[in-house]
């Protein structure tokens, strides 16, 4: 893996250097010794929209790597796939309980690292056990882990002194395998803040090299799926190209610089129509599968945030329909209070919905405030704490999400309305990731409650427990709920078709619909906007078209994204 020293402009000169490529794509140089700028057209897939910044490290332990390191590079044992709501084998070629605390993994015969190396089963007892350093992020899988067995190359036994069903899946098809060989000789310092240069990985792709506004992947010819599942990924490269904005990208598409774009692109509809080599999932409205719940959420460790009945007024004041109809021009819909997924309708508690679920009615939040105790003695318009402290908050996103942006300005203007002084507020990408992991910040909207194989994954999101100095994946709200951590732990060990799933599906819904740890608001398409002029095939509604997501967004390669690249063709 290299990095170019002259570094290329990142707007203008972000298109002269794809439209720049040579065309030919019929000579007979080594892929690997072409200059990131030099790929011919024809076998380059230019991608856009996980990445705001920089290619940084190539760390696979601590979640916000490079985008695409996990799925092109690390793979995971299983994939997940939301069409048909089941796992399906990926480096696993099977899995299953042996018993009621024991889960046994068979493993492809064949599957080799990038280095040459077998990858078998002490790779996977490795990565496992890994999860006994508490800063890995899934540490969390050895408070009910009881141990791992390498019982031959293929093979591992898992052991378990509380049998996480739900959690163990959850595990099996979102944590990536790493090599024993590579890993093994690291210091702890090293396996979490390493950079990890040149990447050793069991994917379909390696890290070609990088540049300031671009990653750029290259084709393995000895990728294990080739033989075993008879799939090959169809371009030589994928260029990942670092977003500036989301106005840049849609000339970037516009322009036929870009081949698929996951930014949201305002006006796609209108774009679609005038634009005939363009498409989306959808042929109309909503355009987009529906891909997580954006929601709002509230630091709950500082005050008024840390009251529930405080939190209840905002639900009350922010209207999702203004979003939906003004930001989104109707290609999202509002969000369940529950904050559930439309995938698992069938989960929602309607007696519990209508008991604690709300919609927008500011003369309600006002009420709720005053019988709160929350008025505003000095007349300046807005409430004050409990204390007589003036409240004055700030919401903050990523600055260049266009839409995240006016729909800050939309929230803030509602909670304004009723008397809570809230400033929306745009700083750079990387700084809203520093502050939600620090917690440095008073309100903010996030969107990783998303697709998953189980309800249990959203309320993980919101209690998971024990609140951390640093949370890297879920309660950003900090908010601690001992009963809905309680629930949501017994949630994981409880298997789909135990009657007991459905209850406790409903008692966590009251909970966090009393509690609200965080405010649920609209439901985030999969943006996805692709042009035809290089590459066809594109997945869409169509039943003669693949049926994967269309997404480089990392966990998405794990929900089956990865199978596109199998699928695309070069245009004619």
């Amino acid at each position: 893996m290299t990095k170019r020293r002259n570094l290329i402009a990142l707007m203008a000169g972000t298109a002269l250097a794809v439209t720049a490529c040579t065309d030919d794509g019929a000579d007979d140089q080594d892929p690997e010794d072409r200059e990131i700028d030099e790929f011919p057209r024809s076998e380059t897939l230019y991608t856009t929209g996980s990445a705001w910044e920089p290619p940084g490290d190539w760390n696979p332990i601590i979640p916000g790597q490079v985008t695409g390191l996990n799925g092109l590079g690390y793979e995971t044992l299983f994939l997940f796939d939301p069409n048909a709501v089941e796992l399906t084998p990926w480096l696993a070629e099977s899995g299953e309980w042996t018993g009621e605390l024991e889960y046994e993994l068979t493993l492809r015969e064949g599957i080799t690292w990038s280095d040459g190396e077998e990858l078998d089963a002490d790779d996977v007892k490795y990565t496992i056990e890994l999860g006994q350093v508490d800063e890995v992020p899934y540490s969390n899988i050895w408070n009910w882990v009881d141990g791992v067995e390498a019982v031959d190359d293929l093979t591992v036994r898992v052991s378990f002194s509380d049998a996480r069903h739900q959690e163990w899946d959850n595990f099996l098809y979102w944590n990536q395998i790493v090599p024993e060989h590579i890993y093994s000789d690291r210091s702890e310092e090293e396996i979490l803040t390493g950079a990890n240069e040149d990447p050793v990985v069991s994917g379909p792709y390696t890290v070609h090299s990088y540049d300031q506004d671009r990653i750029a992947w290259v084709k393995r010819d000895d990728w294990w799926a080739t033989e075993h599942l008879d799939l090959e990924v169809a371009p030589t490269y994928i260029v990942d190209i670092v977003n500036s904005s989301n106005d840049v990208t849609l000339n970037m598409l516009a322009q036929g610089d870009i081949d698929l774009s996951n930014n949201f692109l305002p006006g796609i509809g209108d774009l679609i129509e005038g634009s005939p080599e363009l498409s989306t999932y959808f042929d109309g409205p909503p355009y987009m599968l529906p891909a997580n719940a954006a929601m709002l959420i509230p630091n709950t460790t500082i005050a008024p945030l840390d009251d529930p009945a405080f939190r209840r007024a905002m639900a009350f004041a922010i209207s999702p329909g203004e979003i939906v109809d003004t930001v989104y021009d109707g290609i999202v819909a509002e969000a369940s209070p529950t904050g559930l997924l439309p995938i698992w309708e069938r989960y929602y508690d309607q007696e519990v919905l209508n008991d604690l679920g709300w919609q927008f009615e500011p003369s309600e939040a006002e009420s709720i405030l005053a019988e709160a105790g929350y008025t505003d003695s000095d007349g300046d318009g807005f409430v004050e704490t409990l204390d007589g402290e003036p409240v004055e908050m700030t919401l903050n996103v990523p600055a260049g999400w266009s839409d995240w942006e006016e729909a800050a300005r939309s929230i803030s203007s509602d909670l304004r309305d009723i008397g809570i002084n809230v400033t929306e507020e745009f700083i750079d990408a990387a700084a809203v990731d520093d502050a939600r992991v620090s917690g440095d910040f008073e309100l903010i909207i996030n969107n990783w409650s998303g697709m998953t194989h189980s309800p249990w994954s959203h309320y993980q999101y919101l209690f998971q427990q024990p609140v951390q100095d640093e949370q890297h994946e879920a309660n950003f709200s900090r908010w601690e709920s001992e009963e809905g951590w309680a629930l949501t732990q017994e949630l994981a060990a409880t298997a789909a078709d135990d009657p007991r799933y459905e209850e406790l599906l409903s008692e966590l819904q009251r909970v966090s619909l009393e509690e609200l740890p965080a405010i649920p608001i609209w439901y985030n398409g999969v943006w996805a906007q692709a042009s035809n002029a290089v590459w066809t095939n594109w997945p869409s509604e169509g039943s003669d078209t693949p049926n994967a997501y269309p997404s480089t967004w990392n966990e998405m390669w794990r929900m089956g994204s990865i199978l596109m690249l199998t699928e695309l063709e070069p245009a004619q």
